[in-house]
């Protein structure tokens, strides 16, 4: 390996652009690498040909569009036409989709190598699969994106509610669901958002003035672990010494995670009506019992209440977004738990999906087990620009 596996999704690109580096080279690193840490089991479907005919076919073409020839992963509950895509199902087992999903037909378009599918745990939901932390196999490596991302030490990104298509993803909650980014830098973010949004690329302010930034504990901070609660108080105290003007809030309703639960369960019962009502017996028993069968007697009334309930905090929050450009809170309850039966606690996640707000997660040290922290930062509704200039004013202020 050259070492081009380990440069920048951003870096990357403009190296295949300059020509020091061809997709095909690039996407043999990537295989290399992956193939040196299969113990991970990150990987579902990998066929190293598959992805080397898409690198040369790009290098053949002069690498166009804004990715270049760069390899991107693809969760396996997202339609690949070329790929199986088993969402971690026995139900799907050698599923072939007849197309692309949006996102998928988006990156290819923008010159992007599917290099393979990696593992998801069953309907991207509660049940985990084989894949472990890298840095310890002992730990789940988490689930979603904020939260793995936290775990194993990269940047996670889930943009506002409805700004990605989720045209040929296996729908579970539709007042849920979003198209998330897991990368290596905030600049990659920016080149994905062009890609899927069919837009030029507006480039990270890496200098913007000093941020407006509400301190959110929110009414779960109690869940978080003390290595948690020490990483976001020394972070936001980091921040006000250098220069952001930063003040506690705490908008969050106590029980907004009790609301979000609702929703979950609600829609998730009846947008898998099928796989529980035709293939019950290959559902796993914490999908089916833990979710799908207590979503399916939560009565019409309590579900309504829980939409009404998030419209109204959404407001809430517009109004707070007039005092702060983000806000700070916990990626995750702590380190990554040790064991593989559970991905780890998603409240701290739970509340921004069901608010429809954008968030990013930065890593930002270690705790008391070794394995990475991150700091999360929300931001208003569709100013996810505004959010990611944000983040790089942060970033570069974090030990």
């Amino acid at each position: 390996m050259s070492g081009a596996e380990r440069l920048t999704a951003s870096e990357a690109a403009a190296r295949l652009e300059a020509g020091s580096l061809t997709a095909e080279a690039l996407v043999q690193n990537c295989l290399d690498r992956a193939q040196d840490r299969a113990e991970v089991k990150a990987w579902v479907w990998l066929d190293p040909e598959q992805a080397l005919a898409q690198a040369r076919t790009a290098d053949q073409a002069g690498r166009p569009g804004l990715l270049k020839g760069v390899p991107i992963g693809v969760k396996d509950v997202i339609d690949t036409f070329d790929m199986p895509t088993q969402h971690g199902s026995p139900i799907y087992r050698g599923n072939r989709p007849f197309a692309d999903a949006a996102c998928v037909a988006l990156t290819r378009a923008a010159g992007g190598v599917i290099l393979g599918k990696t593992v998801t745990t069953e309907f991207a939901n509660r049940d985990p699969r084989e894949t472990v932390h890298p840095l310890n196999p002992a730990h789940t490596p988490g689930g979603s994106t904020i939260r793995p991302s936290a775990f194993c030490g990269v940047i996670g990104y889930k943009p506002s509610f409805g700004e990605f298509s989720r045209v040929g993803i296996k729908m579970q909650c539709h007042n849920l669901d979003t198209l998330g980014i897991i990368c290596r830098s905030l600049d990659d973010l920016s080149l994905m958002r062009a890609a899927l949004q069919v837009q030029p690329r507006r480039p990270v302010d890496r200098n913007p003035s000093s941020p407006r930034i509400g301190f959110c504990r929110t009414p779960e901070w109690d869940r978080a672990s003390d290595d948690t609660h020490a990483l976001l108080e020394r972070t936001a105290s980091r921040l006000a010494a250098a220069g952001a003007a930063v003040k506690e809030t705490a908008p969050v309703p106590s029980d907004f995670v009790d609301h979000q639960r609702r929703v979950f369960a609600f829609e998730a019962a009846r947008n898998y009506a099928y796989e529980y009502e035709v293939h019950g017996d290959k559902v796993s028993s914490a999908l089916r019992d833990g979710l799908l069968r207590p979503g399916r007697e939560l009565p019409l009334s309590e579900y309504i209440e829980a939409i009404e309930t998030a419209e109204a905090f959404r407001g809430c929050l517009d109004d707070v977004f007039s005092e702060f450009d983000v806000l700070l809170a916990p990626s995750a309850a702590g380190e990554a738990p040790e064991g593989l039966g559970s991905t780890g606690d998603a409240r701290f996640n739970a509340i921004w999906t069901l608010a429809w707000t954008p968030c990013v997660t930065l890593p930002a040290g270690t705790g008391g087990k070794g394995l990475p922290l991150g700091v999360q930062l929300v931001g208003a509704r569709f100013r996810d620009e505004a959010l990611l200039d944000a983040a790089a004013w942060v970033e570069a202020r974090l030990d």
